[in-house]
């Protein structure tokens, strides 16, 4: 597909921002993709995000006038010791029967325009190595891996 298809099938593509009335939309839309549903993370997700004020960064996608998707992100200011703005991507889902129709590029160029207009000059997420779809994705969209390494560790009682 060339840039100038994937234009035309943006914006046919509505992206609105978020609303507490689409809980239940997000909820199914997820456990659709994951297999599990997840409802206490997204109430809270949703009730923490659309408190935030100033330009929205949880967005939703629509086709046709149905919900095709969503997108949840985050602005944080000097965490994990950076001196700058960062925007954080937390979840993004498109419902598998509305994908290649440029829902997913739509809400991340809105995403996009939104942050630029704060004052954030970057955008992280993190993506499990097993989902190749979705690197494949964001590998189209921009996204390159990070300078830094994020860690982790397994936590068990000590002895």
């Amino acid at each position: 597909m060339n840039m100038e298809e994937t234009r035309r099938k943006e914006e046919n593509v509505l992206v609105r921002n978020l609303r507490p009335n689409d809980l239940d939309a997000v909820v199914a839309l997820d456990a659709k993709n994951t297999g599990h549903r997840r409802e206490e993370y997204f109430r809270l997700k949703l009730k923490e995000n659309l408190a935030e004020t100033g330009i929205k960064v949880s967005l939703a996608g629509e086709l046709d006038g149905c919900f095709c998707g969503f997108l949840l992100a985050r602005v944080y200011y000097g965490e994990f010791g950076t001196m700058e703005p960062v925007a954080v991507l937390d979840t993004i889902g498109v419902h598998p029967d509305f994908r290649g129709q440029g829902a997913g590029s739509a809400m991340l160029h809105q995403l996009h325009t939104n942050l630029v207009g704060l004052g954030v000059p970057r955008l992280r997420t993190e993506v499990s190595w097993d989902a190749p779809e979705l690197l494949t994705f964001f590998h189209h969209e921009g996204f390159r891996p990070a300078e830094r390494i994020s860690l982790e560790m397994q936590l068990k009682p000590r002895p």
